[in-house]
């Protein structure tokens, strides 16, 4: 990010700004020196300030002192000093009593050269009109670099979010589950037509779900289709899965990103045992911090599966690009479950 932006909130950028303004400040005195020496006579008491010394002097002095004022804004801005109220007053003390100092200390300097004018113990206007000039232009600098930083992280997401549906379709539409899902199909058709009926429109829903082009949903969409995913493997597992829903409706409404609930159940599946001897429970509940969990117990099988699907990695990365938040993973007491936040 920071290679791609021409003026990034550092030292560089300080440096050139800080030349820019000391050469534009004292071009009246630069022009002075080199164009007005000559038509002024040897007498006059104003000729020292069309010497080269203080032309030198005045821009070093506002260089100096510019350059570390952009030092002090730039790292209280980059540390998020203007975000809370608290940190605005905090860092707009501070700001205040450096500029004062730096004022004070050019003012000493300035009176230590003969025929300077002093210009006072807190310093001359024109040191607090560049501090002004300092303080606006790094806000500036700052909007245009969060602008640019979310800009940037919305092509991220939007690239990660074409990649992340492609390979839910992938993993959902894999010719395996598919075969899978027609022999149960095929058997139930056999066997019991209600049920089979039943199936037809569970499997439709978890197809038509994937096949949505929507970055956010409600949870309680992705609770029906999850539901759906449930009742199918419920119909292939018969009573060897069980699953468990301890979700209070005042969730419903909250946001979250589609298949998150399906692709944690069905890792759950893929990765534990489901037997007669072991049959699996899943849980899926919500609680007051506004995160919804899916819960089970650690089962694992003999003979591990590879994930080609989208994992673990893949959704947390997915909620950290779309709303810089983290999902939580915890395994403790032969439990394995995995907390996703919500939104409003």
């Amino acid at each position: 990010m920071n290679k791609n932006n021409k003026l990034s909130l550092n030292w560089k950028t300080a440096f050139i700004l800080s030349l820019g303004i000391s050469l534009l400040m004292n071009m009246l005195f630069l022009t002075m020196f080199f164009h007005g020496r000559d038509h002024v006579p040897p007498d006059a008491h104003f000729r020292h300030i069309f010497s080269l010394e203080v032309a030198l002097v005045r821009i070093f002095l506002n260089f100096v002192f510019t350059f570390l004022l952009y030092l002090l804004n730039f790292r209280l801005l980059t540390q998020n000093r203007f975000s809370r109220i608290k940190d605005k007053i905090l860092s707009a003390t501070v700001i205040i009593a450096f500029t004062v100092l730096l004022c004070y200390l050019c003012s000493l300097v300035k009176t230590r050269f003969e025929d300077f004018p002093h210009p006072g113990m807190l310093g001359s206007p024109v040191d607090y009109f560049i501090s002004a000039v300092v303080f606006l232009s790094s806000q500036l600098l700052y909007m245009s670099n969060k602008q640019q930083k979310t800009a940037l992280e919305n092509e991220m997401l939007q690239s990660e979010y074409m990649k992340t549906r492609f390979m839910a379709l992938k993993n959902q539409v894999d010719p395996h589950f598919l075969f899978n899902s027609l022999n149960t199909l095929s058997s139930l058709i056999k066997t019991d037509a209600d049920k089979a009926e039943d199936y037809v429109q569970q499997l439709s829903c978890v197809f038509r779900y994937t096949l949505q082009n929507k970055e956010v949903i409600t949870l309680e969409e992705e609770i029906k289709c999850t539901l759906a995913y449930c009742r199918l493997m419920q119909i292939r597992y018969g009573d060897n899965l069980r699953f468990v829903l301890s979700v209070d409706e005042k969730y419903h409404r909250r946001r979250i990103v589609p298949l998150s609930l399906q692709v944690l159940v069905e890792n759950a599946i893929k990765h534990n045992v489901v037997s007669n001897r072991q049959p699996l429970s899943i849980t899926i509940s919500a609680s007051e911090k506004e995160t919804v969990t899916v819960s089970n117990p650690i089962q694992p099988k003999k003979k591990e599966e590879r994930g080609e699907g989208i994992g673990l990695s893949n959704l947390a990365e997915r909620y950290r690009l779309l709303w810089n938040r983290e999902i939580a993973i915890r395994s403790a007491g032969g439990i394995f479950e995995v907390e996703i936040p919500l939104t409003v």
